[in-house]
């Protein structure tokens, strides 16, 4: 075979990469189940997927995971608390995230870069200049194809993350911090075209049915969704 011949052939057989879905929003919304049900929904449909979380994914990412949590790092400031989580970041997405695409693979993922822009951005007043170099040197070209930002009253919120015990060192904060915080998501999802804000409240059955039938729509019919540059 020539090395023509061989290079139309690998072309030929190249796998197409994957889509990148992520879940946000505020405490108490529902990330982490519907992360599970929508992982389980895809591959009812017969696709492969990776079912992630942030900060975490790796051994490396899930130390830092609990550092943040944990509020060890809250007495630093959030500029460095952003920079922990674009480390954490970086191995995430060099380990699992962009392997997973690369293969095919779909990849699920519990909170993403909106989570920083919101948390440390918007909450932290970290400056944009600063996320956005630390976005470009954690994530290179791997950018989500699809943002479900679920959300219900701060109050709600911070009412089902009571009822599960063990507040972090986001959820031990008052109702104006929260009520922030999806104010701030909201006001980013109304920036892109990969966001869809899914209204979190009713039962669990209830909130995946509507996912989806976003991700269908999103995802399978109406063609690509062009990743944020």
């Amino acid at each position: 075979m020539t090395n023509s011949s061989a290079s139309s052939a690998a072309f030929t057989h190249a796998v197409e990469p994957g889509r990148f879905i992520t879940l946000e929003g505020g405490e108490g919304t529902g990330k982490s189940t519907q992360a599970r049900m929508l992982a389980g929904y895809l591959r009812a449909r017969g696709i492969e997927v990776l079912e992630t979380r942030e900060p975490g994914g790796t051994a490396g990412a899930e130390a830092i995971r609990h550092v943040l949590l944990s509020g060890g790092a809250e007495q630093l400031g959030p500029s460095a608390e952003a920079l922990l989580f674009a480390a954490a970041r970086l191995d995430h997405v060099d380990e699992r995230i962009g392997p997973a695409l690369q293969a095919g693979r779909f990849v699920v993922c519990d909170r993403f870069i909106d989570s920083s822009r919101v948390y440390q951005g918007a909450l932290g007043s970290v400056e944009a200049g600063l996320l956005d170099q630390l976005e470009q040197a954690a994530m290179g070209h791997v950018r989500p194809d699809l943002t479900l930002v679920l959300d219900i009253p701060a109050e709600l919120g911070l009412a089902r993350a009571a009822a599960r015990g063990g507040a972090d060192r986001f959820e031990k904060e008052g109702l104006s911090y929260h009520s922030a915080i999806r104010q701030a998501f909201l006001a980013l999802a109304g920036q892109s075209a990969r966001h869809v804000v899914i209204d979190a409240r009713g039962s669990v059955a209830d909130v995946a049915a509507r996912i989806a039938a976003t991700v269908e729509a999103r995802l399978f019919s109406s063609g690509p969704v062009s990743r944020d540059e």
